[in-house]
C-alpha cells in the first residue's frame, strides 16, 4: 500500500530529526506503488490458442468471450443481450396509438349518436348523415371531425382527448418525461416548450456551423435542464440523448404498415395544431438526422403484448435499439474492434452496474496488454510484440525442461575445461602455457600454508613484511568452455501439420528452441526456416504469427538450402542442422527458382533433395530429422538421409518432440 505524509506533529518541520509523521492509505489518484497489473497468465493462455494456429485477434477475442479470473466474458454479456432482445421484441404491439385513437373514437361517436337520437329536429338529422359519411380510416374521421358541432359534452371531451394524448406522446416520445407534466394542460408549460424548442434548434444549428456553442448551451441548460433527465454534459451528449429518440421515433414509423404509417403521420400532424410547434419539431428532426445521419434505418420486428402508446412505442424501440447496438458492439466483429466501442452508459442502463465492472476488468487486460508491451496494434489489429513472443519462448522452454528433468537428462552444456566462459568453481595448480584466470585468495592461501609448514619467516628483501610466492602456490580457476553453434531448426508447415494437430507443439518447440539461445547460448546463432511449398526464413515473431497455409508441398530441399547458407556465415561454429517433419520431400525448386510440386513423391525431387543432404555433409553438417507420424515414405526416406550424412532420426511422440530437439541441440553443440 502506498503511504502519505499527511505533515510534520508538534510543530517539527519534515525535515527535523524529531519530526512526526502519519501515514495512512494513498488517496492522490492511482496508488503509485502498486504492482503491474499482472497479465502473465492471460498472456500464456493467448499464447496457447496463437500457437496451435490461432491469430491474435482470434485469441483475444476467445478470451474476452470466455472471461477470466471469475470474471463474466463477453459471451455471457451477449446472451444477456439477447434474452432482452427477446423479451423486448414481445413488448407490445407498436400500432397501439391507433388503436387508443380508435377506442376514443368509437367512444365519441356512439356518445354523439345516443344524444343525436334522442334530440329531434333537422339540425340532429343531419348532424347523424355527417356522422354517417365519415371516412372508414381513423385519421381521415379525426380529421374530418375537426368543425364538427358536437352535441354531446361527453363526445366533445373524448375527441378532445385524442388530440391532447397524440400532442403529448409525440413531446414525450421526443423529450422524456414531459407526459406527466403536460397532462395536466397547462398552456403555460405548452408555452415554455414551444421557447425551448426555438432554443434548441438555434442551438443545434450553431452547433452545426462549427461555432463554440459552450456558453450557449450552458445558458439553455440554466433554463430548461428541468426538461431533460438525461442531464447532458455538453451539447454533443444533448444531441446524443435527442438523436436516440428521434431514431426510435423513425424506426418505429419505419416498422408499421403503409396504412398505418400513414394514418399515424396524419394524426400527430393534426395533433400539432399549433403552427409554430409543429414548425420547431420538424426543423429539430431534420437537425437530429443532419448532425447524426444514418440512425433510424430499418424496421424493427416487434410482436405480442399489449398497444403501446406512441410514446411508449418509441421508447421500446429505442431500447431495443440500444440492445441491438450492444450485441454488434460485444461482439467484437471486426479487425479494428476494440472494448472502447462498447457504451457503456447503454450497458449500465440496460444490463445494471456489475456488467459495466465485468467489462471494466476485460477492457484493462486488453489496456494492460497494449500498455506492458505483449500487444500492438497496427492496420490488421492486434498483433504479438517480440516482448510477448519471449514470453511464449520463456514458458515453452521451461515445459521442455521439466520434461528433461523428469527423463533425468541432466546437465547438457560441454564440460571440458577452457580459457573462457563460466566459472566452475574448481581450481587446480597453474601449468605453464595456462591462459586461465589467476586465483589470487587460493595462491596466498598456499604459499601461508607453506611457510607454516616449514617454520619459516620469510622477509622480501627490503626488509619489510611479506609473503614469498613460488611457482608451486599459484592456482588458477577452471572455466567451462563453451562452444558456438550455428543452428537451422528446419520445421514443417504443410497441409498435413495442420491437419494432424502438429502445427501448436512445432511452433512451441521452435519457440523454446530460440528462447533457449537467446538467454544462455547468446554466442549461438539460430535461424528457423519455416517450409511447405518453399522455404522462408522466420523471425520469433513471425513463426508465432504464423498461420495454417492450406498449400500442398513439402519443400525439404530449399529448406535444407536455407539451412546451408545460414551455417556458412558462420564459419567458425559448430554448424547443425535440425529438421521437424512428418511427410517425404514432394516439392523442389527447379531450374528457374521456382517451387514445383509434385505427388506422389518423384525422382527428381529426391535427387534434388539428396544432393543438399550430401552439401551439408561435405560441409560437416550435423544433420539429425524428427520425425512426426508413421509415414512409411518418410521412415525409409530419412533412415537413408541419416546414413547418407551421418546423422540421426529421432520418432518422438508429440508432446515430447519439444524436449529431443532442445535435448539434441545441446547435445550437438558440445562438438561431434
Amino acid at each position: 500500500m502506498a503511504r502519505r505524509w499527511s505533515g510534520p506533529h508538534s510543530g517539527h518541520s519534515p525535515d527535523s530529526p524529531h519530526g512526526r509523521f502519519r501515514y495512512g492509505p494513498w488517496r492522490g489518484g492511482p496508488d503509485p506503488l502498486a504492482p503491474p497489473y499482472d497479465v502473465r497468465g492471460a498472456l500464456d493462455e493467448l499464447g496457447r490458442d496463437v500457437l496451435a494456429g490461432g491469430t491474435m485477434r482470434d485469441a483475444l477475442h476467445d478470451l474476452l468471450r470466455r472471461g477470466f479470473d471469475g470474471r463474466a466474458g463477453l459471451d455471457d454479456l451477449r446472451e444477456r443481450v439477447r434474452r432482452m432482445r427477446r423479451e423486448a421484441r414481445r413488448r407490445g404491439d407498436l400500432g397501439g396509438t391507433l388503436d387508443q385513437v380508435r377506442g376514443l373514437l368509437d367512444q365519441a361517436l356512439a356518445a354523439e349518436r345516443d344524444t343525436l337520437a334522442a334530440e329531434p329536429g333537422e339540425d340532429a338529422r343531419m348532424a347523424e348523415m355527417e356522422l354517417a359519411t365519415l371516412p372508414d380510416q381513423v385519421a381521415s374521421a379525426v380529421r374530418a371531425l375537426a368543425d364538427y358541432q358536437w352535441h354531446s359534452p361527453e363526445a366533445r371531451a373524448a375527441y378532445d382527448q385524442i388530440r391532447e394524448m397524440l400532442r403529448t406522446e409525440v413531446l414525450d416520445a421526443q423529450f422524456a418525461g414531459l407526459k406527466q407534466a403536460l397532462s395536466g394542460g397547462d398552456p403555460e408549460l405548452l408555452e415554455r416548450i414551444r421557447d425551448m424548442l426555438a432554443d434548441l434548434n438555434s442551438l443545434l444549428a450553431a452547433h452545426a456551423r462549427g461555432e463554440d456553442t459552450t456558453d450557449r448551451f450552458a445558458q439553455f441548460m440554466e433554463r430548461y435542464g428541468d426538461l431533460f433527465p438525461e442531464q447532458p454534459r455538453d451539447v454533443d451528449e444533448l444531441i446524443d440523448a435527442l438523436a436516440r429518440r428521434q431514431a426510435a421515433a423513425d424506426r418505429l414509423m419505419a416498422s408499421l404498415s403503409p396504412e398505418q404509417r400513414a394514418e399515424l403521420a396524419q394524426l400527430m400532424s393534426d395533433a400539432l395544431a399549433d403552427a409554430d410547434l409543429a414548425s420547431e419539431m420538424a426543423q429539430l428532426a431534420d437537425n437530429l438526422r443532419a448532425l447524426r445521419p444514418g440512425l433510424g434505418r430499418g424496421a424493427v420486428p416487434m410482436h405480442g403484448g399489449p398497444s403501446l402508446g406512441y410514446g411508449e412505442a418509441v421508447e421500446a424501440v429505442a431500447e431495443l435499439a440500444d440492445l441491438e447496438a450492444l450485441g454488434e458492439q460485444l461482439e467484437q466483429g471486426h479487425a479494428w474492434s476494440t472494448l472502447d466501442d462498447v457504451d457503456v452508459e447503454a450497458l449500465e442502463r440496460r444490463l445494471g452496474a456489475p456488467a459495466v465492472r465485468d467489462l471494466e476488468a476485460l477492457r484493462q487486460l486488453e489496456r494492460e496488454l497494449e500498455r506492458q508491451g505483449y500487444l500492438e496494434r497496427g492496420e490488421e489489429g492486434l498483433r504479438l510484440t517480440p516482448r510477448a513472443v519471449r514470453r511464449l519462448g520463456e514458458t515453452a522452454l521451461r515445459r521442455v525442461f521439466e520434461q528433461l528433468h523428469a527423463a533425468g537428462h541432466g546437465d547438457h552444456d560441454e564440460h571440458r575445461t577452457g580459457s573462457s566462459d563460466e566459472p566452475t568453481g574448481l581450481t587446480r595448480a597453474w601449468e605453464f602455457g595456462d591462459e586461465l584466470p589467476l586465483d589470487a585468495a587460493r595462491t596466498v592461501g598456499n604459499a601461508l600454508r607453506r611457510r607454516a609448514a616449514q617454520h619459516l619467516d620469510t622477509l622480501t628483501a627490503d626488509g619489510g613484511g611479506g609473503v614469498q610466492l613460488l611457482v608451486e602456490d599459484f592456482e588458477v580457476t577452471e572455466t567451462e568452455r563453451r562452444v558456438s553453434a550455428a543452428v537451422a531448426l528446419c520445421v514443417d508447415m504443410s497441409f498435413s501439420m495442420v491437419q494432424e494437430g502438429r502445427w501448436g507443439p512445432m511452433k512451441q518447440t521452435a519457440l523454446a528452441l530460440s528462447h533457449l539461445i537467446e538467454t544462455r547460448f547468446r554466442g549461438d546463432a539460430l535461424q528457423v526456416i519455416g517450409f511447405n511449398l518453399a522455404a522462408r526464413r522466420l523471425s520469433p515473431v513471425q513463426l508465432a504469427e504464423a498461420e495454417p497455409e492450406w498449400v500442398q508441398g513439402t519443400n525439404l530441399q530449399h529448406a535444407l538450402m536455407l539451412a546451408g547458407r545460414h551455417v556458412r556465415r558462420h564459419p567458425g561454429a559448430e554448424p547443425v542442422v535440425l529438421v521437424v517433419t512428418d511427410g517425404e520431400p514432394t516439392a523442389h525448386l527447379d531450374e528457374s527458382g521456382l517451387p514445383e510440386f509434385r505427388w506422389p513423391t518423384t525422382a527428381a525431387t529426391l535427387r534434388a533433395t539428396v544432393t543438399q543432404v550430401d552439401e551439408l555433409a561435405r560441409y560437416g553438417v550435423s544433420l539429425n530429422i524428427f520425425m512426426l507420424g508413421d509415414d512409411p515414405g518418410l521412415a525409409r526416406f530419412v533412415d537413408a538421409v541419416a546414413r547418407r550424412a551421418g546423422g540421426r532420426v529421432f520418432t518422438p511422440d508429440l508432446d515430447r518432440l519439444g524436449e529431443y530437439v532442445v535435448a539434441d541441440y545441446l547435445r550437438a553443440r558440445r562438438g561431434r
